[in-house]
């Protein structure tokens, strides 16, 4: 069994705001700094043996203080990155509000794709299929992936079985952990977005 912890990266400035999606260069805020110094202290009872990340700076700098904690390297996998939200990428929220897009994109996260961008259904087939190979490369193993919250969301509805539209229903709050176990019958979802 492959016990997997994913990692919604820390707070930064953008949440609420505006789409930080997969721009570069947007680093945690002195909030999520706090957090993912608290992050060792939560995490260390459970034997963690690999840790892995998000490509963007803030996913990288979440589990920076649990990687030296445990003296452990972050594996970099650009397939935990952050839906490719395109046009919508660096808009503010107000923004967002006014174009009808927007809306469709978030009424049908299966089926409707962000100018620009990928659709979720793309988001949740590559975050599944690297979840995969690392369950295959740690069959005993406890390992943190550190990525983002719709990403998160997207795995956690595959393994729940449960449609990529209802992603609303599911919230995955920054420094939060999901607990999936991966067994050879199949996957068990053992907590969700603990803060």
């Amino acid at each position: 069994m492959t016990r997997l912890l994913l990692i919604r990266h820390a707070h930064h400035d953008y949440i609420g705001k505006a789409i930080a999606g997969d721009l570069p260069g947007i680093f945690l805020s002195q909030q999520g700094k706090s957090q993912a110094a608290q992050l060792p202290d939560r995490l260390t009872e459970f034997g963690i043996t690999a840790i892995y990340s998000s490509p963007l700076e803030r996913a990288i700098e979440t589990g920076g203080p649990l990687a030296a904690c445990l003296g452990l390297k972050i594996e970099i996998r650009d397939a935990l990155s952050e839906i490719h939200f395109g046009e919508f990428a660096g808009r503010t929220m107000p923004e967002l509000d006014l174009d009808p897009a927007w809306h469709r994109f978030n009424l049908y996260r299966s089926s409707v794709r962000a100018p620009g961008g990928e659709m979720m259904l793309e988001t949740q087939a590559r975050i599944v299929a690297e979840l995969e190979r690392i369950h295959a490369d740690h069959p005993d193993g406890v390992v943190a992936v550190v990525s983002h919250g719709d990403v998160i969301r997207a795995a956690a509805l595959h393994y729940a079985g449960i449609p990529l539209d209802f992603y609303e229903r599911i919230e995955i709050y920054p420094a939060s952990y999901s607990v999936i176990d991966l067994y050879p019958h199949g996957p068990r979802i053992v907590t969700l977005n603990r803060v």
